[in-house]
């Protein structure tokens, strides 16, 4: 059955490219643009991604728009998929075409590093009064492409819309959950990737899967304390948006952070390993902003303080890996 409303897909690079065919292959009337006008004219032409998602042939209901302001104006719903440094900006170019009524959602993963405050506040200073959700979970889009079973979850303090988002985008293959706890399911999104810097570096020193697991669960634990101080839900962090997330980036080669991580750990520089993986790595400046929260609350986040260090080439990894180790011993969760 064909979705009459269509919804605007603001970001072509693999995630918004996949998050659109999704949408389109499931009947939305669905339009994407990208800030690269000849590619998105040649994904028109070829139907591929060739840079991003090159094996995937996009549906051929999926329209294209050359205009920014053309793609808002013609939409009753925006999905908007950039990266978080770029996520503030194209609020403020679209603010004066979105009409009244619009509902807002992202697919983005991160803070606003000009301000360090969470993408919904930015979305309600700058568009006040619109449904507003965020679309996050463990999913690769390389598998979403590829048609493998995914899970997200799309959350909104806006009932009707966080459960009109996730219909659009509910497939056999892209299971498509709901909430209203909108600061969890940024702050696990943003978070886990800084967490999976810390399990690539021990990946890369090959210090062991033991280790691996020791990082993943104790992160965990630091997202869960940052999470309680802000008014994040536990049960949030601990479902797909925080733990799901955290487990998929932290293990999986695909990862550009984790990435990042081994290529740290195995010795090579921080500039060459971002080269290296020439799209960008969100944990350098989502890193600054987490440390920031957790210093306002007084929380100790060693992991993410450590991490931190390293990316702003204060200490090798090594070094972190030795502060780790010589901290106090203590009870794992203190009354």
């Amino acid at each position: 059955m064909r979705d009459n409303t269509t919804v605007a897909v603001l970001g072509a690079g693999s995630w918004g490219t996949a998050l659109a065919a999704v949408l389109a292959r499931n009947g939305v009337a669905t339009t994407l643009w990208g800030r690269d006008a000849p590619a998105l004219a040649a994904m028109q032409t070829t139907r591929r991604n060739v840079r991003y998602l090159p094996e995937m042939e996009l549906p051929a209901s999926l329209s294209y728009a050359a205009s920014l302001a053309a793609a808002v104006r013609g939409a009753q719903a925006l999905l908007i998929v950039t990266p978080s440094h770029a996520f503030a900006e194209l609020i403020n170019l679209i603010a004066a075409d979105v009409a009244p009524g619009t509902g807002v959602a992202w697919a983005t993963k991160g803070f606003d590093p000009a301000s360090g405050r969470f993408l919904h506040e930015i979305v309600a200073e700058r568009l006040p009064g619109l449904p507003a959700a965020i679309v996050t979970g463990p999913s690769f889009a390389r598998e979403v492409a590829q048609g493998l079973p995914t899970a997200v979850t799309v959350h909104s303090a806006t009932e009707s819309f966080a459960q009109t988002i996730a219909q659009r985008l509910h497939s056999t293959h892209f299971r498509a959950y709901t909430g209203n706890d909108v600061i969890g399911a940024e702050l696990g999104g943003a978070m886990k990737n800084v967490l999976a810097v810390a399990t690539g570096v021990a990946d890369g020193m090959q210090l062991g899967l033991n280790a691996r697991a020791g990082l993943i669960t104790r992160g965990l634990n630091e997202m869960l304390r940052l999470g309680a101080a802000i008014g994040a839900r536990p049960e949030t962090l601990m479902g797909l948006a925080g733990l799901g997330d955290l487990v998929l980036t932290c293990t999986g080669d695909l990862s550009r952070n984790r990435r990042l991580g081994l290529a740290l750990g195995r010795g090579t520089g921080l500039k060459e390993a971002v080269a290296q993986i020439g799209q960008v790595v969100e944990s350098i400046e989502t890193v600054d902003t987490v440390m920031r929260l957790a210093n306002a609350h007084a929380i100790e986040l060693p992991i993410s303080r450590g991490v931190q260090r390293v990316l702003h080439e204060e200490i090798t990894p090594a070094e972190g890996l030795r502060e780790l180790l010589a901290r106090e011993r203590k009870p794992e969760y203190p009354v």
